[in-house]
């Protein structure tokens, strides 16, 4: 039995680089309205994109009717995302906006991934064009380039439910409708919907349209990519800094969730326990952290507006910055790293482990005394009052040690490239939970440009893992995922 579909696989490829060349052309008339050379690097980059795309889309169109496996899901999720970060390079290494190629990637990855870590020192000085291709690389990565192309899979007579559970492996979000398709477009719509709605209020808050445009794209994907180089920092508005706790909130919400509540269902969204762990988990951490942070600043308001603006951008794992935490002394800094290996919602744009993932974990750890004490009892874990299989309780137990296990590898890792205790697990903590900023030497007020190259390709794999939840890159690697039964 042949193992993978070559044919079927380059032909998604394709599809994606032509989906890639798509939103590059999106970036082409802010370079045009901005009067700017970076127009050219663009449209160099577009043809790339789509000739390189549609030479394999077209070539294997013979495939287009031939059953997606899961073994095909895991890899076009797996090297669809590579594919689409090397070629994504293409606009920094041609308008020599950064001109190595493993800086090039790494902001690229950082980008598809959400992650938000980057190396660029002179963010300011960048062509208007060349930084909305950024924010629009976090955009796409931020719901996923694989929803958004399940949705239009049925045009072409391919299912798409593999490569949909494939980036998600484990806990999938919850379905709107009964076609993956329609929840897709779906999700697509309050993504849009949303990214839309905080442009217009961030331009009331003074932003101009570029700026504010570029914010939401990174803000709804939480990603944490900005225009300047102090982050939200350079914003000093208090409406601006809310707005975009707001909808940063909004956007580590469940997007089931979301919808909803779009539909007036409120009692139903505040019955979902992890939103409501969530939400109370993200009131208590900002208190906290906020009768701290009154030690450094007695300002109450702004005290109130960092601490809460920091914790919703790291459990959200968006990154954006509006104060240095490193400062805010050992206990709230304690705090943060902690959250680093929280994350928000299932089904929301976040990185990270997710919520609904600790719930699970609290709840079965609780049970097993119980089933100390009553080996023969049943006693399922139940969430929103339905009892999950064993088999998803086994995986989220799986995926934790899996989780802490590439961490700790990571961080020996990072120590080897040279890289102090602090920066080592500050660096992998960040990437493996997609969040962009960490501690030590790429805190909160300084980025990764420091670092190794060694260093980067380590991180860059890191952020990979942790956008695909692990278990998508790792099968790929596993001798059995290679053995034909």
């Amino acid at each position: 039995m042949k193992l993978l579909n070559i044919k079927m696989i380059a032909h998604i490829l394709g599809l994606l680089l032509i989906i890639n060349s798509l939103f590059i052309a999106l970036c082409i008339p802010f370079a045009l309205a901005h009067q700017e050379e970076a127009w050219k690097p663009l449209v160099l980059s577009f043809f790339v994109n789509a000739a390189v795309g549609f030479a394999a889309f077209w070539g294997t169109r013979s495939a287009r009717n031939k059953s997606l496996k899961k073994r095909d899901g895991l890899v076009i999720v797996t090297v669809g995302w590579l594919t689409m970060s090397l070629f994504a390079t293409l606009p920094y290494l041609f308008s020599g906006a950064i001109s190595s190629f493993t800086d090039a990637f790494f902001e690229t990855v950082s980008g598809y991934t959400t992650t938000g870590a980057s190396i660029l020192n002179n963010i300011e000085e960048l062509p208007v064009g060349i930084l909305t291709w950024r924010s629009m690389t976090q955009w796409i990565g931020g719901m996923g380039i694989i929803v958004l192309t399940v949705a239009i899979f049925p045009l072409l007579g391919i299912g798409g439910i593999q490569l949909f559970s494939a980036e998600s492996p484990g806990l999938s979000p919850d379905k709107l409708k009964p076609r993956i398709t329609d929840t897709a477009k779906r999700l697509w719509l309050i993504y849009l919907g949303l990214t839309l709605a905080e442009t217009i209020l961030l331009m009331f808050g003074g932003m101009s349209f570029t700026e504010a445009f570029n914010h939401s794209l990174t803000t709804l994907a939480t990603g944490g990519f900005s225009t300047k180089q102090d982050s939200v920092a350079f914003y000093t508005s208090p409406y601006i800094q809310y707005v975009i706790i707001f909808f940063m909130f909004m956007a580590g919400t469940n997007f089931s969730m979301t919808y909803l509540l779009f539909h007036g269902k409120i009692k139903q969204v505040l019955r979902n326990e992890e939103f409501r762990v969530y939400g109370l988990m993200t009131i208590a951490v900002t208190a906290a952290v906020f009768l701290v942070v009154l030690q450094f600043d007695p300002v109450w308001e702004k005290a109130f507006r960092d601490s809460l603006f920091q914790i919703v951008s790291i459990v959200t794992t968006t990154g954006y910055v509006t104060a240095d935490y490193s400062q805010w002394g050992g206990f709230a800094l304690l705090i943060i790293f902690l959250l680093m290996f929280v994350g928000a919602s299932a089904g929301s744009t976040a990185g990270g482990v997710k919520i609904i993932r600790h719930v699970i974990l609290v709840k079965n750890s609780l049970l097993e005394l119980k089933r100390q004490l009553h080996p023969h009892g049943v006693l399922p874990v139940r969430v929103n009052g339905k009892a999950i299989s064993s088999h998803v309780t086994f995986n989220v137990l799986a995926f934790m040690i899996v989780y802490l296990i590439i961490f700790g590898v990571g961080t020996l890792l990072m120590a080897m490239t040279g890289a102090d205790f602090m920066t080592a697990i500050g660096s992998v903590a960040t990437s493996l939970g997609n969040i962009g900023p960490g501690l030590g030497t790429v805190g909160p007020v300084d980025n990764f440009a420091h670092l190794s190259d060694v260093a980067k390709w380590l991180l860059s794999f890191m952020m990979l893992l942790g956008r695909l939840e692990l278990f998508t890159v790792i099968l790929i690697f596993s001798p059995v995922f290679w053995k034909d039964y």
